[in-house]
């Protein structure tokens, strides 16, 4: 008989030919052009983010009209709400999408679904954690930042309601990170629009009381962002348990399985570190500048603001970076998922850098919306000229963040905001015992932010992102 192999062709039980198996289905996070993905996804998160700085100006804009104590209790409270939107979000949501994203890479839709389950107990007892944590310590931490009187009692009033109810924007935001592990950004960002639309709504509805409703105040505020937050629940639940979505949380007859939790929190909880050390550093240099006077603060917090709204597009991109990254690290494709992170960072870096540069030399565009104060208004120009340009290096920054969340690799991101949090601490208490300027605070601040972006940068080429290599065992020749 020959050696030489011969090919058989395909054929039914009447022998006739069958037709050629058809190529396998493409995935294109994992094929497609990169930059043309990365903005396909991205553009829903852009919308859905710009949907949520709307819902800051229109509750500032109702909660003013509740009057100046109602404004101050806000401010009072506002911090933390914000903290728990950004850990809840893109840190334990991102956390959720990579473990999500490597398991679909590594095509196991099984382990995806049981890792989704386990995403939302952690949810659960983070919400819980939350729920606790400010209603019993609450009243004392906000007397601690400040509050007095009226406004210690409204805002206590607003964190009754809102962390009353902590466990609903949990749910929601790990219901996105499951969605968005996937690939599916539309959904999520759908929710958030639809969610900032009833934020809006029902908040100044029962927060100022309209026709039969009764003014609520502040506990009406907070009320209306839980309403809003649920609604988005029942909707991703609907999809989720349906089986429309690429996969299904296996909650009937679930096992606990701690190594599901690690996947999840190695990512998640190392993130956390990251929006609590960024809040941190805000509120040091607004100490700081606090003395100052009014002026230079409320100049300052004009800027602040455009940076607020700016940085929601690198936080679009980088959303999109977390299952592209995620999926090509599971299925061991380590220099793509190199140059997504790269690609989402120039990216984010040309954006910001382009609208930011164009403030910096025209500030009255941005200046005027806010203010006619004169010192206002030059605190405000003097801020942006120095620090606008390097808004750019924020966006490099929170690319390289939620890239190195898709790769589950945090450590250095998150020691990149830790250095900044300490440059800007002895940085500004060295400008402090040498009678500085606001002008050189103003440098400083630009300066953290460059040493952020580069931080960053050098964190993930450093950092490798591939498996490790396994020693190749040695062999003992043959015994003669």
């Amino acid at each position: 008989m020959s050696d030489i192999g011969v090919a058989e062709i395909p054929v039914d039980e009447k022998e006739r030919l069958l037709p050629p198996p058809e190529a396998p289905v493409k995935n294109a996070l994992l094929d497609g052009p990169i930059l043309r993905t990365l903005l396909w996804l991205a553009w829903p998160n852009v919308i859905a983010l710009t949907a949520g700085t709307c819902v800051v100006i229109a509750e500032t804009s109702y909660i003013g009209r509740l009057g100046v104590e109602s404004l101050a209790a806000m401010a009072l409270v506002f911090p933390i709400v914000i903290l728990t939107m950004t850990m809840s979000g893109g840190a334990m949501g991102g956390g959720v999408a990579s473990a999500i994203a490597r398991a679909l890479g590594a095509g196991d839709i099984d382990r995806a679904s049981t890792l989704a389950a386990h995403a939302l107990l952690i949810g659960l007892c983070f919400g819980l954690t939350f729920m606790l944590g400010m209603l019993i310590f609450g009243p004392a931490l906000l007397e601690l930042l400040g509050g007095r009187g009226n406004v210690l009692a409204q805002a206590v009033a607003y964190t009754q309601i809102f962390f009353g109810g902590a466990v609903v924007p949990w749910l929601m935001n790990t219901m996105s990170g499951i969605l968005r592990g996937t690939g599916n950004m539309k959904l999520p960002s759908l929710m958030m629009l639809s969610s900032a639309i009833c934020q809006i709504i029902l908040g100044g509805t029962l927060g100022l009381g309209l026709g039969p409703i009764p003014q609520f105040g502040m506990r009406g505020v907070a009320a209306g962002s839980l309403i809003a937050y649920m609604i988005s629940i029942s909707v991703m639940s609907w999809y989720l348990f349906s089986g429309r979505a690429r996969v299904i949380p296996k909650i009937r007859g679930l096992r606990i399985r701690m190594p599901m939790f690690i996947d999840i929190l190695k990512v998640g909880a190392i993130s956390c570190f990251s929006p609590l050390q960024s809040v941190l550093t805000i509120s040091i240099f607004t100490h700081m500048l606090a003395s100052f006077g009014t002026e230079i603060l409320a100049g300052y917090g004009i800027g602040a603001r455009l940076e607020f709204m700016l940085t929601s597009i690198s936080f679009a991109v980088g959303i999109a970076s977390v299952p592209m990254v995620g999926m090509a690290i599971g299925a061991e494709r380590i220099a793509r998922a190199r140059r997504i992170c790269w690609i989402a960072g120039v990216v984010a870096f040309v954006s910001l850098g382009a609208v930011a540069s164009v403030i910096a030399v025209f500030p009255d565009i941005w200046v005027n919306l806010f203010t006619d104060d004169a010192s206002v208004r030059a605190a405000s120009r003097q801020y942006l000229s120095t620090a606008a340009p390097m808004y750019a290096f924020l966006g490099l920054a929170t690319t390289c963040y939620f890239s190195s969340q898709g790769a589950a690799k945090m450590i250095g991101p998150v020691l990149a905001q830790t250095a900044r949090l300490l440059f800007i601490g002895t940085g500004g208490w060295w400008l402090s015992a040498h009678d500085a300027t606001a002008q050189d605070f103003f440098k400083l601040a630009a300066a953290s932010m460059v040493l952020l972006g580069v931080l960053s940068c050098v964190s993930v080429m450093l950092t490798r992102w591939g498996p490790k290599q396994r020693a190749v065992p040695t062999v003992r020749p043959a015994l003669p």
